[in-house]
Formats: structure tokens, C-alpha cells, sequence
């Protein structure tokens, strides 16, 4: 049996079918390239605000009920997330009812009402979604960390969007903003777990018939621009600061990708990783501290993240700095190095057991690259990775110059942490 099989319908929608008959459960997800990387500034978060008017009632379920009702009733999971490249919307459930949340997912992204009343109703929900992200520092820092570094352009924007303009937008924007993005070409329909191939794919081309099929409008090319390092500080009275330090990377396409994984590993991928034993258990300063990739069709980041004691602050961000310049002069060791490959392999087989991780994983990757590598292949090229790729990944990444900081915390000044922020 095949990993999974690819099929583009004449609409230009592409069909991910990943069959595994011993799950007991089926994924539908539905993946279109539309996000805030797609935006104006002046209709900032429409993405993300479409995405919720999907669930408030389509012309087969008028109320938001109809939807949540009949998925409820048949123990399914279900919901839809955007972020800056893609909106996605998907259901899992028990095998035998793969047939009712394909029907229900293709009715939220074909046929959303998007009611006037519900459009109102539904501006007060995604700002409580906003002020919530608002008073969550740990979430919120991200978000200052990604305007920090781009700036004033969508890789900068807030996915949500401002408060303001989602007051403003209106049904007609919002129809306008769908009809240039929620088309065929730009669509992806991944199916994973128990079912039957030949019937579901028949379905989908049933189901996914009237699907647009105009041109899809693209996105701005993201600026890079730094010389020196950068800090942001937002003034919270708060009992612990919330930080990301980070550098400029590279996008997903660049085949250095993988050693950059290994060296996320490798300083903060786990309770063993190099900085969470050296911020959380040697230094007792944080609860969480984690380092990781954020890489995107045509940019990428590097950052650590960390919620640490005020008054261990300064020790906190010269600890991550010395290990991160660790690594670039060449400290790293051949068990470590294994151990890191084996843990990142390990932890990515063990989350695609479930249906819904397998269409992720397969209708990610073709969203975004339209190419798909299978767990084997992403294994392979992990386990290829040598302890001078690593190295030489951490030497290009970490400079001055690509350098960026965003905290939260009972500060006003920028100027003491500028200070400190440099290899």
C-alpha cells in the first residue's frame, strides 16, 4: 500500500489521500492558502475572521447549531485554525462516519452564509479572542516578536488582526477577500486514516464540484531588512517576564532546514536539551524555556522562548546567548548530536499515530511547498545530518545582525537589555 496517493481534479483542487485501515478514526482537512500574508493593512485579519464566519451557518446548515450540532451528536472533533500562510478546517471522527464530516467540512469552506447579523455578533467574539491573547503574555510575546522583526508588513501584522478593523469590515470585504483566495488551485483536501479510497475520492470530486476556479491573487514578498540587534519592550505589571530571543533564518525550501531542526534539538527540545537545563534546572529561573524553527514559503526564524524570574532576567538572556554562540564556535559532541536526531525522529512518529496529525503532516507540506515528503523521507534526511551542518547552520544564523529581542514584563526602558543583546 502506497504512503498516500495525490490527485489534482480538473478545478485545480488537490486531493491528499493517506489510507491507514487499521486506525479507528478519519481526518477530513481542507487547507487554503489564504492567511494574513495575504492581507492589506487596512483588512488585517479577515483571514482569521472568515475562518470563524465558516462555523456560523452555511445555505445546507443555517445556524451555527446545525454545524456544531450535527458533528457533537457523532463524537467527532472539529475546528479550523489560520495562521500567516494557510486557513484550515478539518473534522475527525469514528471510520464509519468519514462520509458526514466530508459533506460538513466541504460545506464550510463552499457555501458560508455569512450573514450580516452574524458577521456583528461575531466581531464582539474574535476582540474577547484578541483581549485573551492580550493578557497572555506567553502568547502575546510571539506576536511582538514577529513585529519586531518584519515590521510594518503582513510577516509583521498580527494574524487576528486590530480591534478596529475588524469593527469596520463588512460582509461585502469579506466576500470580496474569498472570492480571490478560496479557489481550486490554491486548495488542498487531505484525508487520512480508515475509509475507502475509490468511494472518497469520488465524493470529494462530488462534493468539491463547484469549487472557484479563477486565477489565485498571491502575496508581497517579505522584506528582510537589519543591521544590528533589535528590542522590543511592552510595559505589563506581571509576576514573570516573557521573552523571545531570536535571529533571522531562512525559508522552508532551503535544504539546510533540517540541520536547523537538530540544532533547535539540540538547545531546546526537550528536558534534556542544553537550556533547559541550564535556565530551568541549574539557574532555577524559568518554568518553560523551549527553542525552536519557524520556517515560511519565503522567510524563516530561529528564537528561544522563555518565561523567566524578574531578577534573574539579565543572568537568563547572557545564559541563552552563551549557548547559542556555544554551538557556533563548535561545541557540540557526537552523542549529543545522535541523541538530538533520535529524540526530534522519535517525537514526530510517535504524533503521527493519530488521523488528524498524518493529514497535517501530508496536507502542510502541500499547501505550502506542493511537494510532500513521507516520515521516511523527513527521517532520512534528519539521520543524514552531520555535526558540521549544525555548526555551520548556528555560525550563519547567529550574528549581530539578525539579531532580535521581545519581552514583557514591569519595564519601560529598551535601553539596559540593548545593552546585553549582542554575540
Amino acid at each position: 500500500m502506497a504512503e498516500f496517493q495525490k490527485k489534482t481534479l480538473k478545478n485545480g483542487l488537490r486531493v491528499v489521500m493517506i489510507p491507514r485501515p487499521d486506525s479507528l478514526s478519519t481526518t477530513v482537512l481542507v487547507l487554503v492558502e489564504a492567511g494574513s500574508k495575504y492581507e492589506t493593512k487596512n483588512i488585517n485579519g479577515i483571514s482569521h475572521f472568515l475562518e470563524h464566519m465558516c462555523f456560523k451557518g452555511t445555505t445546507k446548515r443555517p445556524k451555527a447549531i446545525d454545524i456544531a450540532g450535527q458533528l457533537d451528536r457523532i463524537g467527532s472533533e472539529y475546528n479550523a485554525f489560520t495562521s500567516q500562510e494557510w486557513t484550515g478546517y478539518f473534522a475527525k471522527a469514528a471510520a464509519k462516519h468519514n462520509s458526514t464530516i466530508l459533506d460538513v467540512v466541504c460545506d464550510l469552506y463552499l457555501n458560508p452564509t455569512l450573514d450580516p447579523a452574524e458577521i456583528e455578533k461575531e466581531k464582539g467574539v474574535v476582540i474577547e479572542e484578541l483581549n485573551m491573547y492580550e493578557d497572555t503574555p506567553q502568547r502575546k510575546v510571539q506576536d511582538l516578536f514577529l513585529e519586531l522583526v518584519y515590521g510594518d508588513q503582513p510577516a509583521g501584522w498580527d494574524v487576528g488582526g486590530k480591534k478596529e478593523i475588524i469593527r469596520a469590515l463588512n460582509r461585502d470585504k469579506i466576500i470580496d477577500y474569498r472570492s480571490k483566495h478560496y479557489v481550486g488551485r490554491a486548495t488542498v483536501v487531505a484525508v487520512a486514516g480508515n475509509f475507502n479510497e475509490k468511494k472518497m475520492l469520488a465524493q470529494i470530486e462530488k462534493c468539491f464540484a463547484n469549487v472557484s476556479e479563477k486565477k489565485k491573487f498571491g502575496k508581497v514578498k517579505t522584506i528582510e531588512k537589519q543591521t544590528k540587534p533589535a528590542v522590543l519592550v511592552r510595559h505589563k505589571e506581571s509576576d514573570q517576564t516573557h521573552l523571545v530571543i531570536g535571529c533571522r533564518a531562512f525559508d522552508l525550501f532551503d535544504p539546510r532546514k533540517y540541520a536547523l531542526e537538530v540544532l533547535g534539538d539540540v538547545l531546546g527540545g526537550g528536558m534534556s536539551s542544553r537550556l533547559f537545563q541550564r535556565v530551568r534546572e541549574q539557574l532555577g529561573a524559568a518554568y518553560y524555556v523551549r527553542a525552536g524553527a519557524d520556517l515560511s514559503t519565503d522567510h524563516g526564524l530561529f528564537g528561544v522562548s522563555a518565561g523567566v524570574d524578574h531578577k534573574k532576567l539579565e543572568v537568563v538572556i547572557k545564559a541563552i546567548l552563551d549557548e547559542l554562540n556555544r554551538l557556533a564556535k563548535g561545541e557540540l559532541g557526537d552523542r549529543e548530536l545522535a541523541d538530538a536526531k533520535d529524540h526530534l525522529t522519535g517525537k514526530m512518529m510517535l504524533g503521527l499515530e493519530g488521523s488528524d496529525e498524518l493529514a497535517m503532516f501530508y496536507g502542510g507540506q502541500e499547501i505550502l511547498e506542493r511537494a510532500m515528503k513521507t516520515p521516511a523521507d523527513v527521517v532520512t534526511a534528519i539521520n543524514k545530518v552531520k555535526g558540521k551542518d549544525v555548526i555551520s547552520v548556528a555560525r550563519d544564523i547567529f550574528k549581530d545582525a539578525g539579531l532580535n529581542m521581545a519581552l514583557i514584563g514591569p519595564y519601560k526602558d529598551k535601553a539596559p537589555f540593548a545593552k546585553i543583546l549582542h554575540f
